[in-house]
């Protein structure tokens, strides 16, 4: 079964957006992933080079004041690396730029890569300890079995092992190291002094000392920590802050109390190492101004000897442009590629959908050329199928009226001509003296005459019932009192014809028609009653209350009519008795009259017969 017309134009346009959107997707899926992908084979090691260039800046912001003298370095770790490198000021004033050339260069990326901030960084809240020193006094504090030594801890951030180190300071921590080493081979152990890379890019020593084998026997080496149980050749000193480290922490200290004073935060102060951490009193809870008080000490204390705050760029300004290049073609090609298919799909649905279509319109030109036959064959049960099924009744329904007009044409040539020919007859015969002009002649020409008259009148009332111009001129009538007026004027043709006529009415039945059409109608029906019902016979006219309304009946128990006849019993010039005798048949369009008459009072005519039994044909009239 084919589905609506509607669902189908709905599924075909479903279908080529889905087209579109799998093509989009393709293709998006297809550029982004090769992009992706050339992105990640080219930065594979990205992570990694970004990393060490934010280290980098980071130890320079932590070891000068001013940014003045970073563009060497800039530029060293750019064409080292192969990296666009470009910092600003918080402002968007560029401090160094390894793409400016000549004092112009290509637009920055519009999101910086990093804020490089020596002030802030390593400032996390922790669970009772704030700062970074604290922080480097839990990671010192391990267990024993801990590779873990202050040097050990990058010192990226101010504050950490080799910050503000000067060159003697770093010569006495060389001394120390090559002691504690003397001393742990003193003791039967392994000991060998390496270098970690500190603040500032110095190299700090730190004392590796063996603890165990493996299990093929070679050495474990681990780096010694000051603090540990029996540990007498690990000096202090080789983890000792620099001078200018004890000058910044004492500021923050000071500048931390005063505002947890302020602030009426609980606190204590506790040393490790040669620096000083202020900790809440309750190390389980740590308040939002206990932070802020400490982060802002820190901040303020580092302020005159670290770099400010600066945003880093990495790379340039890059545009994604699916519309260029080989992102094009590939674009334009998969474009194409929906287009044919939409197009493929709608050539064949369209012809699907065309072809009962052209079928209704080479139909509908022979129907115009005259072909009254022309049909369209039809399938399924949607709108292009309803509309084919219309065409076939129109085509029938036209066929049919055309057939019945001229049926009509040869009734009216024919009623016309019998009446027409007698009349000519008979005053061609008097002419010629063979007839006598008598009384007689005379009384037969007018009868003639008459029957031209009422068929042209019967023709009239047609035509105007056909045209919507068939006047009423309607008024309360009983139509008890217009049926036995019927009765009384038909009296004289019943009892010529040997037929009792009569009327069965009973009370006053109001309704609003007009009098003269009712007793036209009721007229038709009694008058076709007598013709076909034989002597000794009845006819009854009844007026009985019904539903809504009032039923006027005509009942006879004449010949009845065949129930082929039935259907065609108010078409015009039908009769179910094909003679054309002059004593039984009439112009055929009395039932015709008849049923126009009654549906112009809203009402409607049915017929029950049975051959042999007679015949009882019903108008119903509203009552209102």
């Amino acid at each position: 079964m084919r589905r609506s017309v509607l669902v189908r134009f709905l599924g075909l346009s479903l279908a080529v957006a889905l087209g579109a959107v799998i093509a989009t997707a393709v293709i998006a899926t297809y550029s982004t992933s090769e992009q992706l992908q050339g992105e990640i084979d080219a930065n594979t090691g990205q992570l990694q080079v970004d990393g060490r260039i934010y280290s980098e800046l980071s130890k320079y912001a932590a070891d000068h004041s001013t940014w003045s003298g970073v563009d060497k370095l800039v530029h060293d770790l750019s064409d080292e690396l192969g990296r666009r490198i470009a910092l600003t000021d918080p402002d968007g004033t560029v401090i160094a730029d390894s793409a400016r050339m000549l004092g112009a260069g290509p637009a920055l990326p519009s999101v910086p890569a990093a804020t490089v901030d020596a002030r802030s960084q390593g400032m996390t809240k922790f669970s009772g300890a704030v700062s970074v020193f604290t922080a480097r006094k839990t990671a010192l504090a391990g267990s024993a079995n801990e590779v873990v030594s202050a040097a050990a801890m990058p010192g990226l951030y101010p504050g950490y092992p080799g910050w503000g180190l000067t060159d003697a300071e770093r010569q006495e921590r060389d001394r120390l190291a090559e002691q504690a080493a003397g001393c742990y081979r003193a003791e039967g152990k392994a000991a060998t002094v390496s270098t970690v890379s500190g603040a500032g890019g110095a190299d700090l020593p730190v004392v590796m000392v063996e603890n165990g084998q493996t299990a093929d026997g070679a050495s474990m080496m681990q780096i010694s920590k000051p603090g540990a149980r029996d540990d007498k050749c690990m000096p202090p000193g080789l983890n000792a802050p620099s001078a200018k480290a004890k000058l910044v922490n004492d500021d923050e200290i000071r500048r931390a109390t005063g505002c947890l004073d302020a602030a009426g935060q609980d606190y204590t102060i506790t040393e490790f190492d040669g620096l000083r951490a202020v900790e809440p009193k309750d190390k389980a809870e740590l308040s939002e101004a206990f932070f802020t008080c400490t982060s802002e000490a820190r901040s303020q204390a580092l302020t005159p000897y670290v770099a400010p705050s600066a945003k880093l760029y990495l790379g340039a300004k890059s545009t994604f442009n699916v519309f260029s290049g080989a992102g094009l073609l590939r674009t334009a090609a998969t474009a194409l590629g929906v287009l044919l298919i939409a197009a493929l799909v709608m050539v064949f649905a369209g012809r699907r959908l065309v072809r009962p279509i052209v079928a209704l319109t080479g139909a509908a030109q022979r129907m115009r050329n005259g072909d009254h036959a022309a049909r369209v064959p039809v399938t399924g049960k949607d709108e292009v199928s309803r509309l084919g099924h219309a065409f076939n009744a129109m085509a029938e329904s036209i066929q049919r009226h055309d057939h019945q007009r001229k049926a009509m044409v040869s009734d009216v040539a024919h009623e016309l001509r019998t009446p027409l020919a007698n009349i000519k007859g008979y005053l061609v015969a008097s002419e010629d003296g063979v007839v006598p002009l008598d009384s007689e002649l005379v009384t037969s020409l007018l009868e003639e005459t008459g029957l031209l008259e009422h068929l042209v009148a019967d023709l009239q009332d047609l035509a105007l019932a056909d045209a919507g111009m068939l006047r009423l001129h309607k008024a309360p009538r009983d139509l008890s009192e217009l049926a036995q007026q019927v009765v009384s004027a038909h009296r004289h043709a019943a009892d010529t014809a040997g037929v009792s006529l009569t009327a069965d009415v009973k009370d006053a039945a109001i309704a609003p028609v007009d009098s003269a059409r009712i007793r036209q109608a009721l007229g038709n029906l009694v008058s076709n009653a007598i013709r076909f019902t034989p002597s000794d016979g009845h006819v009854v006219v009844g007026v009985r209350r019904g539903a809504d309304g009032y039923n006027l009946t005509v009942t006879d128990n004449g010949t009845g009519i065949a129930d082929e006849h039935l259907p065609h019993l108010f078409d015009r010039f039908y009769r179910a008795e094909q003679s054309r005798s002059r004593t039984t048949g009439g112009s055929g369009l009395g039932l015709a009259i008849t049923k126009h008459l009654a549906e112009a009072h809203g009402g409607r005519i049915t017929v029950t017969s049975r051959l042999g039994s007679g015949s009882t044909f019903t108008i119903w009239i509203p009552a209102g």
